[in-house]
């Protein structure tokens, strides 16, 4: 299927597919979400209309708190409803959240993940706002760069539809929402295509309506609470296969292989990395790095966080991995570990898998540059007979001493062509043109932040992707591409 290229950044991609199923948007700026909600009210204003043949209704209100209220009423009244938001306004949202869950409404909050202020004030990227929210019901799907923002954002939609569970759709704040590239963009025939109408019929007669009664809202004593409370496991249960049901259909449509894990290095690797996010696009360049010279590591992608879908995962790891790290973009003090570990040490656990060694590690937290370097030391971390349990990376930690030790001098994982020559930290953004086994056609793009790149660059051995795509399988082309050297979100040089 063809697709029209546009440049654009990963707000104005979720805003583009978010429009397409909207009905109402209750919103209230914060940021970095604040550009979603703003394109969605001049698109209104100049009278785009969505799949439906309506225009979107766009409703500002006091602050996040009344905003997901909006949400939560207007849902409740037939209206397919979405939201964008961030950090603490998403925590604002949250007792309204565990309503919307519970009551089955198939809402979608885009969040462009940010830092929740703890010691400090900080309005860049991490999870900690997203992993707040585990506990709501709310199923969770995320992304690596634009790209995936315009693709995947569909699947938040037409999966909530379907299954009647609301979703957050995130991605990394000022590294993917401010993130400039050219990509495919979707047609929103394709989206009605694939939109179930029988679905959105129900949950329009579903809705709170005189000639329909229902009851809502009500209370409820022990007798009968944690029953009711138990009766939406089979939505959550069926959920994970209506999300893999609907990337199958954009996988049909583009020519790509999303799945709930998508797994990228070498068959046969014995070190392989777990995380989500922008990262992602980093370890990639490392693995491609390492795979040449002769080390088999590899990396398995998150997209579906909630539901958990613990077969997945294990079908995704090559049973030739021995060790594990878990990377998590935040801190949960006093804990055992991150969330995103302590589900891949449960799902390997329940399992039988006492033979692989799991380890955690936190990266990136309020936009801390995530360069090749820090990559590279998780991997040689692995290499160790006894590798830390635990591990920060990106930092100098001289107090708890944590931190993994860094080489100085990293080789550069960027194409040759894109190369800052004889620079241990480039602060001029680069574009790619590295090839892959994967069928992503590697479009033009700007990246408005710095990456961090050293000297030399390596030839590069075959790695097995599941890396989306964008056209059909076919032997393609080899196009420049925005360099993915360093997971930031901050203008400042890599140091």
């Amino acid at each position: 299927m063809a697709r029209k290229l546009k440049t654009m950044d990963g707000n104005t991609a979720a805003a583009h597919v978010s429009y397409a199923f909207t009905e109402v948007a209750g919103i209230y700026p914060i940021t970095p979400s604040s550009p979603m909600a703003d394109y969605v009210d001049q698109w209104s204003a100049q009278g785009r209309l969505n799949i439906f043949g309506n225009r979107v209704k766009v409703v500002e209100m006091q602050s996040e708190a009344g905003a997901s209220g909006t949400v939560h009423g207007s849902l409740a009244a037939g209206a397919l409803t979405t939201t964008y938001t961030a950090s603490q306004g998403l925590l604002l949202m949250i007792p309204n959240m565990y309503k919307i869950a519970g009551e089955l409404l198939p809402g979608v909050f885009h969040v462009s993940a940010r830092t929740v202020a703890s010691h400090a004030l900080n309005i860049f990227g991490d999870h900690s706002d997203v992993y707040a929210c585990r506990q709501t019901g709310f199923a969770m799907l995320c992304e690596t760069n634009p790209q995936e923002v315009m693709d995947l954002g569909a699947v938040a939609h037409l999966a909530a539809i379907k299954g009647r569970v609301p979703f957050i759709n995130f991605f990394d704040g000022f590294r993917t929402s401010h993130e400039i590239q050219k990509i495919a963009i979707w047609d929103y025939k394709d989206l009605k295509e694939m939109c179930d109408m029988k679905a959105v019929d129900a949950f329009r007669k579903h809705c709170l309506n005189p000639e329909r009664p229902a009851m809502r809202g009500s209370h409820e004593n022990g007798d009968i609470f944690f029953q009711h409370r138990e009766a939406c496991n089979k939505y959550y249960d069926a959920l994970p296969a209506i999300v893999e049901t609907y990337m199958k259909k954009v996988n049909k449509k583009l020519g790509t292989d999303y799945q709930l894990f998508n797994y990228y290095g070498a068959p046969d690797a014995d070190r392989v990395i777990v995380a989500m996010g922008s990262i992602c696009d980093v370890a990639e360049e490392v693995i491609d790095y390492l795979n040449a010279h002769g080390q088999k590591v590899g990396l398995v992608k998150v997209r579906l966080f909630r539901p958990f879908c613990p077969d997945k995962l294990l079908a995704a790891i090559p049973a030739t991995a021995k060790k594990i790290a878990v990377l998590d973009r935040t801190k949960e003090p006093g804990a055992q570990g991150e969330p995103l570990y302590l589900d891949v040490v449960t799902a390997l656990a329940n399992a039988g898998r006492n033979d692989v060694t799991v380890t955690g590690g936190r990266y990136g937290l309020g936009s801390k540059d995530t360069p090749p370097a820090s990559v590279f030391a998780v991997y040689d971390e692995l290499k160790k007979a006894a590798p830390k349990k635990q591990f920060t990376i990106g930092i100098n930690d001289d107090v708890t001493k944590l931190s993994l030790k860094e080489r100085k001098n990293v080789p550069n994982t960027a194409a040759a062509r894109t190369r800052t020559p004889s620079r241990s930290s480039a602060t001029t953004p680069t574009s790619s043109s590295r090839p892959t086994s994967s069928t992503t056609p590697r479009r033009p793009a700007a990246s408005p932040f710095p990456t961090c790149a050293s000297a030399t660059s390596p030839s590069r051995a075959r790695t097995i992707s599941t890396r989306p795509t964008s056209s059909p399988a076919t032997t393609r082309p080899t196009l420049p591409r925005a360099s993915r050297s360093s997971a930031t979100s901050s203008p400042a040089a890599c140091s």
